[in-house]
């Protein structure tokens, strides 16, 4: 981990600010065409092809396309073992991120006026598509994440795919009431849900994260389905001033630390030997023993930071400038720094706010911008899982009020169909 002094500088000029906004800018070139051929046979050969891959890629060799989906008693039977306090957790947290999402819900409206009825008409998407990684973790929360602003949103049917799914995964879509699960991976699942197989429904959009190959398979496929996002690595960055505990800052940046290497772990200080305790106990006391080291500290090394400003002014300007996925403040007076901060995924206030609680219980969702997106996208919610639809009703009355200025319009605009169609229905009267 870095300790650099930015006090009295332009943050413009920081090479180490400069490393970390275009750290996710990996070089594609090298995954691209192995993500477009895994999409074409997909597209050409539908379930064999899902078959092949997850025997390839995934290493579970299927005998037939009935053993893509996850059986109802399968998840049944995830959810029967896991344990009770486990299951009474994660029943608290799908009441709690429904409950959240519920205030996200948009409604349809109308308005009226002398001959017309214009309103707005808001409707949810027919079929999403959940993506769940597999791999060495579990992701129940993901599942959880994903699904709830769906459901609120009122989705008819959501499908899932996840490659290798653990009994706790399985169990959080039992939970959760998926339609149905496919125990398939990687770009060959984002293609399957974009077009369709034999045993895979098409789907209208699709969220959750997933590996570059994943990411780059939303990036293809988007136009034919929509997606919520292309997601890079995690990170956090803490603001914090001499009151703040370095332990549980420690904590905090580590716990994005172990989500992968190229996730960043940032600290922002006005107190230099708060971020030389930091250092010290992440390396020296945390790392020690610690089951993830190998994936933390190449990440710590890489991309872990604790840059020194001179004010607290100044903290939210470098917050700002990376617009971090997580934003913890703990500082004397966080709520007091709220209305600095323009770019963040989630904000998290106060010593006790740590990131994690996000992750799993408090009720916002954790699929949030990352790469510096934060500056022109939100978390996911409900709105990712509905459209709107104009409606405009015009009879004779609102026809006459408005006519002359859209020809008007129209001939400026050199479109005379368009001038036409007005003026077919003037002549009539």
């Amino acid at each position: 981990m870095k300790i650099v002094d930015l006090r009295n500088k332009n943050i413009q000029n920081s090479e180490e600010l400069m490393q970390l906004v275009k750290r996710s800018e990996i070089e594609t070139e090298q995954y691209e065409t192995a993500v477009k051929d895994i999409i074409k046979n997909v597209k050409e050969k539908g379930d064999e092809a899902l078959l092949d891959y997850t025997e390839v890629l995934d290493k579970v060799k299927l005998s037939s396309p009935k053993e893509l989906v996850v059986s109802f008693e399968e998840l049944e039977k995830a959810y029967d073992q896991i344990d009770d306090d486990t299951k009474w957790a994660l029943e608290v947290a799908l009441e709690r991120v429904k409950a959240f999402h519920e205030a996200q819900v948009e409604k349809s409206y109308f308005l009226e006026e002398k001959g017309m009825i214009l309103g707005q008409k808001v409707v949810p998407i027919e079929r999403a598509g959940l993506y769940v990684p597999g791999g060495k973790a579990a992701y129940p929360s993901t599942v959880i994440m994903n699904a709830a602003p769906a459901q609120v949103a009122g989705v008819k049917e959501i499908i899932m795919c996840s490659p290798n799914p653990n009994k706790y995964t399985l169990a959080a879509a039992f939970l959760c009431g998926i339609d149905t699960v496919y125990r398939i991976g990687g770009a060959q699942a984002i293609a399957a849900m974009a077009y369709g197989t034999e045993t895979v429904k098409k789907v209208d959009k699709i969220v959750g994260p997933g590996n570059i190959f994943v990411a780059l398979a939303k990036k293809n496929v988007y136009g034919v389905v929509d997606i919520d996002s292309i997601a890079g690595p995690s990170e956090i960055l803490v603001i914090a001033d001499d009151s703040a505990n370095p332990e549980w800052v420690a904590a905090d940046l580590l716990s994005q630390a172990e989500h992968d290497e190229l996730a960043a772990s940032i600290l922002v200080t006005t107190s230099e030997s708060l971020a030389k305790e930091v250092k010290d106990i992440l390396y020296n006391v945390f790392l020690k023993d610690f089951e993830r080291e190998f994936i933390a500290r190449k990440s710590l090394d890489t991309y872990g930071h604790a840059f020194i400003v001179e004010d607290l002014d100044k903290a939210c300007e470098v917050s700002n400038y990376i617009a971090p996925e997580h934003l913890e403040i703990i500082t004397k007076s966080p709520l007091d720094l709220l209305e600095k901060i323009k770019h963040a995924g989630a904000i998290f206030l106060g010593e006790y706010a740590t990131e994690p609680l996000g992750d799993y219980i408090l009720g916002p969702n954790h699929v949030l911008p990352t790469g510096r997106s934060a500056r022109f996208s939100s978390p996911l919610g409900v709105y990712d899982f509905i459209k709107r639809s104009s409606v405009i009703y015009v009879s004779k009355e609102g026809f006459d009020r408005v006519e002359n200025y859209a020809r008007q319009i129209a001939t400026a605009e050199g479109l005379y169909a368009h001038r036409l169609s007005i003026e077919v229905r003037k002549k009539s009267e």
